[in-house]
């Protein structure tokens, strides 16, 4: 399918991180309803060591403005998006062959995109022929809420980042946890630590881990600040672990760490594969946005 007159597309170059961090504003500030996206998560992004910008990325500009843009990761997970005034124009559906192309490709058989609930982009989907998979929630904890300390079960200790192998640490709990989902993909640190420990601006308290008895770690959790939120980008804890409470003293630290340095609200987001949602309603959060995985077969 050609393009409609006046557009052209190519890959994205390094140089075009801010144009598609502003693309994403865009298309967040009017399907999700606030922006979320930072400069450093494209960044992080495109540092991840099987992410290839030449061939898994493009972008559709008018003139020397980006209009619309979408990667695949792995052929597997999609990110694509058209700027609010650019829809309906077929550059979604341009996209989407491009997409579903890039994905057969590189073999696999089964591509996919999470979007806002109830968005132009989910119904993009739908009218397309993807069906839906899991949901996802954003929950917040709500700016000025009690934040109650959780008591460690005796012997068990929080300890932080020091840097050293703590990074690849923090991974394998992270991986460890969160390979038990079904439909995911085993990661690499060299995936993981451009939007870990490598991200752009990354600072030691960002990472925090539990010890149990013998010093040995059982649980990490990984928080990032952005502007006056704080977002709880990953949390895990050992499966022989789990029930003791550590997930939400792990929880409860992250929040208060992340209040001590501006933070006016904390949050975090889960799906449905994970059976975490009440956990986080019982510290407090609320849900603020739900969202949807939609996929194809290839």
């Amino acid at each position: 399918m050609a393009l409609p007159d006046g557009y052209s597309a190519r890959p994205h170059t390094l140089a075009d991180a801010q144009a598609v961090c502003d693309l994403v504003a865009a298309t967040e500030r009017v399907d999700a309803g606030e922006v979320a996206i930072e400069l450093e998560d494209i960044q992080g992004d495109w540092a991840r060591g099987s992410f290839d910008l030449a061939t898994q990325s493009i972008g559709v500009w008018s003139g020397g403005r980006l209009v619309a843009a979408a990667e695949v990761f792995k052929g597997r997970r999609a990110d694509a998006g058209v700027h609010p005034e650019h829809r309906g124009r077929g550059l979604g559906t341009w996209l989407a062959g491009w997409v579903e192309d890039r994905a057969r490709t590189s073999g696999s058989k089964l591509v996919g995109q999470t979007v806002p609930g109830g968005s132009g982009p989910e119904e993009f989907l739908r009218a397309r022929g993807y069906r839906e998979g899991w949901t996802s929630w954003v929950l917040r904890l709500p700016a000025g809420a009690v934040i109650e300390p959780q008591p460690l079960p005796g012997g068990c200790a929080l300890r932080d980042f020091t840097g050293g192998e703590d990074g690849r640490a923090a991974f394998q709990l992270i991986e460890d946890a969160f390979s038990e989902w079904p439909d995911r993909e085993p990661s690499t640190f060299a995936d993981w630590a451009p939007r870990g420990p490598l991200r752009p601006g990354f600072e030691p308290w960002q990472i925090r881990f539990v010890t149990d008895s013998t010093g040995t770690d059982v649980g990490v959790c990984y928080t990032i600040l952005a502007g006056e939120t704080g977002y709880v980008d990953a949390i895990a804890v050992r499966a022989d672990q789990r029930g003791l409470g550590l997930a939400r003293a792990l929880l409860v630290d992250a929040f208060a760490r992340a209040r001590e340095r501006g933070a006016r609200g904390s949050e975090l987001s889960t799906d449905s594969r994970t059976g975490a949602l009440g956990l986080y309603e019982h510290v407090g959060m609320e849900v603020t946005q739900t969202w949807r995985h939609w996929m194809t077969d290839l």
